[in-house]
């Protein structure tokens, strides 16, 4: 009998509780199957990654294969998540996509230079938001190769 694969979560890290739902509607709407957490802010972020403070006493707290940061959040914002992120051997490997409303040349470049995957400005149009998340988990999820981080 074959077991059936585990899917591999997916951390959204957002604080706006509209475009959770409008990224969980999309996920469903693409049949993306895959366990969306999500964590609220940079603080609470840290926390669940590192398996420290509200979550230092949770028994099984997955570790994501991907994960999708907003830049502008309460606390620790994204930029200062994706710095700790990329500086932590135990972390650095797991593909982060900057997810966001904006468009600035500067977010993109900080993004890239603090060790972004990738950076997508967040379509206004669901329609199009929805095709933009069914197009980087068909990649992030089915095409691209990355380490399997436990291991290394």
């Amino acid at each position: 009998m074959k077991l059936k694969e585990e899917l591999t979560p997916i951390l959204l890290v957002e604080n706006d509780p509209d475009d959770i739902e409008i990224t969980r509607r999309a996920f469903k709407e693409n049949h993306i199957e895959n366990p969306l957490i999500v964590v609220r802010d940079g603080e609470e972020t840290m926390e669940f990654l590192k398996k420290t403070g509200r979550y230092s006493q949770k028994s099984n707290v997955p570790r994501p294969g991907l994960i999708l940061l907003d830049l502008n959040m309460p606390r620790i914002d994204g930029r200062e998540v994706l710095k700790q992120i990329k500086k932590d051997p135990d972390l650095r490997l797991i593909p982060t996509i900057v997810l966001t409303t904006s468009k600035f040349d500067e977010d993109v470049f900080q993004s890239y230079d603090c060790g972004a995957n990738t950076f997508i400005a967040k379509p206004l149009q669901f329609k199009e938001f929805s095709k933009t998340l069914q197009i980087m988990s068909k990649y992030w999820l089915e095409i691209a190769e990355v380490p399997d981080s436990e291991d290394h």
